[in-house]
């Protein structure tokens, strides 16, 4: 996978931290979302109880984990976060279990790539916070059964449909969040250049929200660029010509596809004649993951109208070709 995209580019953890909110009201969008949990968050709070556990799926950069941040910190409790990645043996599991207290929240990020194994651990302890342990091996083993405190398990990734469906059906609920609308982004980037001390100009905001891909990391990270163009090239602010030469430098378009969208659109089109193409062959000819197609770049190229999945595979839309500029086929010089 491309190592330059910009959804992927190494940012100052302390900048980053400074630009996520740390309270409900500076939380823009994802409206349903955050009207649902007040109502399961209300009610926890009224019985004197901890919430369920929650599942929270969508694309990369979205609020999960700021959603994580901003649930353990209505409650109070301590939020302890690990990948599912991170899970290799069921010893790390149990580790972080029996070093949970009383009102914890617990966040697992990329919860699709928690192991079978890790996932036996999880089922008693997300249902009646028991922790199962196999003491010994051979025919001394035993089975050893330790309380666990009450806990909330809030539960992030980008990939539902890897998910089993034993794991998928302990949680309490599910929340799926959705791509930002332009104006929320336009938001997001104003309360960001505001904590960031910088002056963007509103065609400035305009044109970096267009390119943001409906998203808030992306929108921010084009935004601590720009500021980097500003204050090397001796400028005072973001102004409109700062932000067209930042994508520009980038290699980022108006609505924010990067080389390796364009590159995808172009070889199913001059390929593949536009499509149906399978997802398999599409990989092998650009060179990449699967899963990098099917998580990054399909997704965005689908709420475009640019691309479409289809029971033969992925076809190009006729948006698509207007944007890049290329005919279409059959169609006439």
């Amino acid at each position: 996978m491309s190592k330059n995209r910009i959804t992927n580019e190494k940012e100052d953890p302390n900048i980053d931290q400074a630009l996520r909110p740390t309270h409900w009201e500076d939380y823009v969008g994802q409206e349903k979302t955050k009207k649902n949990l007040s109502i399961i968050m209300a009610a926890a709070k009224k019985r004197g109880e901890t919430m369920d556990h929650l599942l929270l799926c969508g694309q990369a950069g979205l609020g999960k984990t700021t959603l994580a941040y901003l649930i353990a910190k209505e409650f109070s409790g301590n939020l302890r976060t690990t990948s599912g990645p991170a899970l290799e043996r069921t010893g790390d599991m149990a580790a972080i279990l029996t070093n949970l207290e009383s009102g914890d929240i617990l966040f697992i990020d990329e919860a699709h790539r928690i192991n079978r194994m890790i996932e036996e651990v999880l089922y008693p302890a997300m249902e009646s916070r028991k922790l199962h342990l196999m003491v010994g091996k051979g025919p001394s083993a035993r089975s050893l059964s330790l309380d666990l405190p009450p806990f909330t398990l809030i539960a992030a990734t980008t990939r539902e449909n890897l998910l089993s469906n034993p794991l998928r059906s302990r949680f309490g609920a599910t929340f799926r969040l959705d791509y930002y609308s332009p104006e929320n982004i336009k938001t997001i980037l104003g309360r960001s250049a505001k904590i960031l001390g910088i002056n963007v100009a509103s065609e400035a905001v305009d044109i970096l929200a267009r390119a943001a891909r409906a998203t808030p990391r992306v929108a921010n990270r084009l935004l601590k660029r720009a500021r980097d163009y500003a204050e090397v090239h001796g400028q005072k602010g973001v102004d409109e010509g700062v932000a067209k030469k930042t994508l520009e430098l980038l290699d980022i378009d108006e609505v924010g596809l990067e080389p390796q969208d364009r590159r995808l659109l172009e070889i199913i089109i001059q390929k593949f004649n536009g499509g149906p193409v399978g997802v398999g062959t599409l990989a092998a000819a650009l060179n990449e993951e699967r899963g990098a197609i099917e998580d990054i770049y399909e997704p965005y190229l689908m709420s475009l109208g640019f691309l479409q999945r289809t029971s033969a595979g992925r076809v190009v839309l006729a948006a698509a070709y207007d944007h890049l500029g290329l005919r279409r086929p059959g169609e006439l010089l």
